[in-house]
């Protein structure tokens, strides 16, 4: 058997001195790169170390996702075995760019997502599946131009396994039936919103395409017909019929055919469907694991009764649904296992009802009680005594529960990783007895007006694995609470802080010691400034998503320090700050900015705006006054959307 080569990195010169990085094999040096790829500087740097890593690292790299379709030309030379090509930050890719890229990893091309992508058409697409004979994942997701002839040229990736058409509106049942005959080996479609695809196209893709396991039917105008060709798909297990009007009791009463290999099934709006449709579609189903039921009819005993022969049940949404009495208890009677429930908005539900329901589930790991508004003390009681394990309790806007009830949350659930206590009465010692949960990774305390800076900081030194944090307008805290959390949560990658007028530009600075800092919202946060922003630009080099707006006093002082440190900043609010033509040009230097929103900035002239735009090389979306949309050239707003960026005008009035 022939061993493999083991280059060895060459020193640069024969002069130079001698290098500890030269007795490392390549395969060494790749399984170093191997705990890089998360990290594109880190990755960058590295390759910038040596000519030799310079090259390995070329060989390397398996999976691209390039910030503009301009840098492809370089991207095609130096990586020659790229497999996975994420184009989802390059709106215009045309044909001649899929032409390239067919011809350049056609021996190593197996998957790529062009979801957010415009500007090809079916020759384009016809290259890439013709040449790329191993292509297994394709995303053609928002592709509103491509009619059956792009879906012909799809038929042509024999190999094909996973592909996703959702909101391709042009495509019909013929071409549908194209990609049925020629994608023998498809496990997975996704047919959402192509409203064009009905009982024909469906059932041409049950009939040929015998491997199916996962099917998104979701909006299709479907009826029973294609329903049972799709229940004969022998592996078939997870099936989404979302928001199918046409599927009806009367309709499934006909069904003659079960899936008994289906796992989880989505009829979230399908008001049509009651427990009698329900009974036939499931009937024979052996291994059902999940259903949806949310937004749909009554949860009555009948409904939940067609659930009793599936042991194997462990999650079960019925969101948005009316509840009885006797749903409740039928459900608490169901003898499966079950690990996730959500009521979230359930009319109906009372104390009454869920103290019965989760004390027969006492296994439950994830409960969501969004919105239901007469639960109180007593529900939480039985709860955190009953369902000790759970690990995510969501219950935003549960406006009869006391503070008290929060106390319990911490002292009996200490494996909770997720809390949404949003728009609740919890207050600081409800907060302190929440620390006792170390695993905590997601808080959401919006609108919480009970909180202070004393709650905050036992969490902030008890919760070190902390990722998201939510302080939406919990107007008493200030930068005593914020520091805390930026001292005791290295791990913190996203915090909402928005509206909180005691938050100064030391909560900013404290939070720039979060390295892991991706999402900041600091709207209408009127007393921080430029210092705090650009300590933020220059501790938190990950941050992709700020939003400043209503932040009077951040003006171009601010931007500059962004421009040169937040160079993965892809999304940006700006309205109302104080930022002029100089701060907005020296923003578009960030060559992955995506999204602008610049409305009311009074120091903006249209000669500015105009210089930004075209800086700005990766824009797909800005929202703009419509003001500026007569004072900017025509010829510049035609290059922008050429390149795929689309603008939104907003006549919206000056809020003071």
């Amino acid at each position: 058997m022939k061993t493999q080569s083991k280059r060895r990195p060459q020193p640069l010169s024969p002069d130079s001195s001698p290098n500890p990085f030269d007795i490392l094999t390549e395969e060494i040096v790749c399984k170093i790169l191997d705990h890089l790829h998360n990290d594109p500087f880190a990755t960058k740097a590295f390759s910038l170390t040596s000519k030799a890593f310079y090259f390995i690292e070329s060989r390397h790299r398996r999976i691209l996702k390039p910030l503009r379709p301009e840098l492809l030309p370089r991207i095609f030379h130096r990586y020659p075995f790229v497999s996975h090509l994420d184009l989802s930050m390059c709106p215009r890719v045309d044909d001649n760019r899929l032409n390239v890229i067919s011809s350049t990893w056609k021996a190593t091309l197996q998957s790529i997502n062009l979801s957010r992508s415009r500007f090809f058409t079916n020759a384009g697409l016809s290259s890439l599946f013709v040449n790329c004979s191993g292509l297994v994942e394709v995303d053609l997701c928002n592709a509103t131009q491509l009619t059956d002839l792009a879906a012909s040229a799809i038929a042509e990736a024999k190999n094909l396994e996973r592909l996703s058409l959702a909101r391709c509106k042009s495509i019909t049942d013929m071409g549908i039936g194209c990609i049925a005959v020629g994608c023998r080996k498809l496990t997975s479609l996704c047919l959402k919103w192509c409203l064009r695809v009905g009982d024909l196209g469906v059932e041409l893709i049950a009939l040929k395409c015998k491997q199916i396991r996962s099917l998104d039917l979701s909006y299709l105008p479907i009826t029973e017909k294609s329903l049972n060709s799709v229940l004969q798909l022998q592996h078939l297990e997870d099936l989404v019929l979302e928001g199918c009007h046409g599927i009806d009791d009367d309709g499934l009463s006909t069904l003659d055919q079960s899936c008994k290999s289906l796992k989880m099934l989505n009829l979230s709006n399908c008001q049509n469907v009651t427990h009698t449709g329900l009974s036939y579609l499931i009937n024979g189903t052996e291994q059902l694991q999940q259903i949806i039921l949310a937004y749909g009819s009554s949860v009555t005993s009948d409904l939940v009764k067609c659930l009793n022969a599936y042991s194997k049940l462990q999650s079960i949404k019925l969101d948005g649904c009316t509840v009885t009495w006797s749903g409740i208890k039928a459900m608490a009677s169901l003898n499966a296992p079950v690990k996730e429930l959500s009521l979230s908005k359930c009319l109906g539900l009372t104390d009454d009802g869920l103290s019965f329901l989760v004390q027969s589930h006492k296994d439950l790991r994830k409960l969501d009680i969004t919105c239901c508004r007469k639960i109180t003390y007593t529900s939480i009681d039985i709860i955190t005594n009953s369902c000790t394990s759970l690990t995510s309790l969501r219950m935003e806007s549960c406006s009869l529960i006391p503070k008290e009830a929060f106390v319990l949350i911490g002292a009996r659930c200490s494996f909770l990783e997720e809390l949404d206590a949003t728009d609740n009465e919890i207050d600081d010692e409800g907060l302190k007895s929440i620390s006792r949960c170390s695993k905590l990774s997601i808080l959401k305390l919006g609108i919480c007006s009970n909180i202070s800076d004393e709650g905050l900081a036992k969490v902030g030194s008890s919760c070190s694995m902390l990722k998201e944090v939510d302080l939406y307008r919990s107007v008493a805290i200030s930068d005593e609470g914020i520091a805390a959390i930026g001292e005791g949560c290295p791990a913190l990658e996203m915090i909402n802080i928005a509206y909180n007028d005691k938050i100064r530009d030391n909560s900013l600075i404290s939070l720039s010691k979060c390295r892991l800092l991706k999402a900041l919202e600091i709207r209408g946060c009127l007393g921080v400034s430029s210092i705090g922003l650009s300590a933020i630009a220059v501790g938190c080099k990950q941050l992709t998503v700020l939003d400043i707006k209503k932040c009077f006093n951040i003006n171009d002082n601010g931007m500059l320090p962004l421009a040169q440190f937040s160079q993965n900043l892809k999304q940006i609010n700006l309205s109302y700050c104080s930022v002029t033509d100089v701060g907005l040009v020296a923003l578009a230097s960030i060559s992955r900015l995506q999204n602008m929103t610049i409305l009311h900035l009074a120091g903006l002239t249209p000669n500015g705006l105009a210089a930004a735009l075209l800086a700005c090389r990766a824009l797909t979306k800005v929202k703009l006054h419509a003001s500026f949309r007569p004072l900017l050239p025509q010829s510049i707003l035609g290059y922008m959307e050429a390149h795929g960026c689309v603008f939104h005008w907003r006549d919206k009035a000056f809020q003071v």
